[in-house]
């Protein structure tokens, strides 16, 4: 039996992987996690409760053993993949990191992306971080062999919170008030540049057919659907599911962070404005049998159903409810003063 350790896993990403690995005879699953959705955790999988940042406690409580696949799901910035090299280097027989999509080149010089697309983003620390952890962690392959794969996901969703471009600091339950209460919901751009929403459990298929994988050593994947949107159709589905109309009020993503302390420098300019569609060739090679089978209409009827029955998806924003208003109303009384 294999034998797999999880940084974090409990996440929109991880928690599928964790349930796949857990109903696999073939591996034997850790986690280092604090307790955060312990109870959705498979009662055969072995929680090793500790903060991994807690670098002598890890240490302690991993004297000895040695892991086939080690997963890090929530490592963000360098000096966390540092602190996984010193912790995992002879101690594993893959080290699997958990990138983004959103390091790829911003602007896009291309609307295809494969993993050979330049890595830069000008617009977002978040993905700065990511490139510059990717290129320690590659620097220690090519030096002394760690056998790290890398894995970069794009929108990736699940049952517990919708999927959007524009939303508050609060997630999106706020966006999905506003449709239920006929309400206008500010689009970024036209809704017409073409996005990528991958459902977790797709995801989880290709994620576990790289653990293990001696293929997947020294390389990078990216994972996601092959089923391409415009933000237009994704809101269309997402008030398809909740029986209301899409009532769309445009906003240019320059705009929106320009008047806001919302971080959507980063996650439109950086990110979601830009027209993608993503060439999975690699990991289908990869992994023979890939594919996700989840189109965004069949996923997103069941988040909207779980986060209608689960009180705890449904947090209010009302600093972002008014802010939408307040974008509305001021462009709208731009109009006025500007039409002739």
């Amino acid at each position: 039996m294999q034998r797999a350790l999880f940084i974090g896993g409990t996440g929109t990403i991880s928690m599928a992987i964790t349930k796949a690995v857990a109903n696999d005879p073939n591996w034997e699953l850790f986690l280092i996690n604090r307790g955060s959705r312990s109870d959705e955790v498979p009662d055969n999988v072995r929680i090793i409760n500790a903060d991994i940042n807690d670098e002598d406690r890890v240490e302690e409580a991993l004297e000895g053993m040695r892991f086939d696949c080690v997963c890090d799901f929530i490592g963000f910035t360098p000096d966390q993949v540092e602190r996984d090299h010193r912790l995992f280097r002879g101690r594993c027989g893959q080290y699997i990191y958990i990138s983004s999509a959103s390091a790829y080149n911003k602007p896009c010089r291309s609307h295809v992306i494969t993993e050979g697309t330049s890595l830069a983003n000008p617009f977002w620390e978040y993905s700065r971080n990511k490139i510059v952890s990717e290129a320690f962690l590659m620097d220690m392959y090519e030096k002394e062999g760690f056998p790290v794969t890398i894995v970069r996901p794009s929108h990736t969703y699940d049952v517990r919170s919708v999927p959007l471009g524009v939303h508050g600091k609060c997630g999106s339950w706020q966006v999905i008030k506003r449709m239920l209460e006929g309400k206008p919901v500010l689009v970024h751009g036209d809704g017409t540049s073409l996005w990528t929403m991958t459902f977790n459990e797709d995801f989880a298929k290709g994620f576990v057919g790289l653990m293990a994988n001696v293929h997947a050593i020294g390389e990078s994947f990216q994972i996601t659907s092959d089923e391409t949107l415009t933000w237009n159709q994704i809101y269309e589905a997402i008030a398809d599911a909740l029986d209301v109309d899409f009532i769309p009020y445009y906003v240019s993503s320059e705009f929106l962070a320009s008047v806001s302390d919302y971080d959507y420098f980063g996650s439109l300019l950086g990110d979601k404005s830009n027209s993608v569609i993503f060439d999975n060739s690699k990991i289908k090679r990869i992994v023979p049998g890939f594919e996700c089978t989840t189109r965004f209409d069949q996923g997103i009827r069941k988040t909207i159903e779980y986060c209608l029955s689960h009180p705890e998806c449904q947090v209010p924003d009302p600093e972002f409810d008014e802010f939408c208003d307040r974008v509305i109303d001021e462009l709208e009384e731009a109009k006025d003063r500007i039409r002739v």
